[in-house]
């Protein structure tokens, strides 16, 4: 499915800050791609037939508060954004990956932190990346609940099937988001490889130069495909991965 057959950016609201700085962040996504921004409650449950929410009284209210709240923080961005909100029931994870059959993009925002017994990604997260129909974006929020401020989009240069879909949408990023992107050249073929003399302007994983000695930057934001998707579900331990504090931090799953 290509951007222009999609529908809709769709953004997981749950009442929680993360939530709300995800749908910020997604913001750019959405008038990026001309697109509406869809904000999804879903009343975790029994799903009621075709989708729709409960009859209950206090779930329906809490969900109308949370994109409410949601809407309002939108509108703060002064962005031509067309919002939509929309209250399912069901569990999150299987009506966001349902959602995602017809999105471009969908988002979600965690402010998991750190390594914890079960992994980085709560199960919302993680059955979104595992089985979602499109792009997912997992945007993290510090503990207090502020945005991460935005600093360097990282994307790794492989011989895998799908690298080049994965660094068009790193550089995608870059230019929507005024970011630096620093590509970290893994390709058996390198030309930095074969010349790693020559200072050049990607990062060489196993050339001994430390991305904070030449480019500094917190990594901000990790563009990775399917190879590691299938992976960052499971992992409960620091890894080593070439994007310095992968997954400790935010990322989009590229998916054709």
């Amino acid at each position: 499915m290509t951007e222009l057959d999609a529908k809709s950016v769709v953004v997981g609201i749950n009442g929680s800050q993360a939530a709300v700085n995800a749908a910020k962040w997604a913001v750019d996504e959405a008038v990026s791609r001309q697109l509406p921004l869809r904000l999804v409650y879903v009343i975790a449950g029994r799903e009621a037939p075709g989708g729709s929410a409960p009859t209950s009284e206090w779930a329906l209210e809490r969900a109308e508060t949370a994109l409410s709240q949601a809407e309002w923080a939108l509108q703060t961005t002064a962005k031509p954004v067309d919002v939509e909100t929309a209250i399912l029931s069901g569990d999150p994870a299987q009506v966001l990956v349902g959602q995602s059959e017809d999105a471009a993009l969908v988002c979600v925002g965690t402010a998991r932190r750190g390594w914890a017994s079960d992994g980085l990604l709560g199960p919302t997260a993680a059955g979104l990346v595992a089985h979602a129909h499109c792009p997912v974006a997992v945007i993290r929020t510090n503990p207090d609940g502020s945005p991460t401020q935005l600093g360097v989009i990282a994307v790794v240069l492989n011989d895998d099937a799908d690298n080049d879909e994965v660094v068009h949408q790193a550089m995608e990023e870059g230019r929507r988001r005024h970011a630096t992107v620093r590509q970290i050249d893994r390709r058996l073929n390198s030309w930095v490889r074969r010349y790693p003399d020559v200072h050049v302007q990607t990062v060489a994983a196993g050339t001994g130069v430390r991305p904070s000695e030449k480019l500094g930057g917190a990594i901000d934001l990790a563009v990775v495909g399917s190879a590691d998707a299938e992976e960052m579900v499971g992992l409960a331990t620091p890894n080593c991965h070439p994007i310095v504090g992968y997954p400790d931090c935010s990322v989009l799953v590229v998916r054709h």
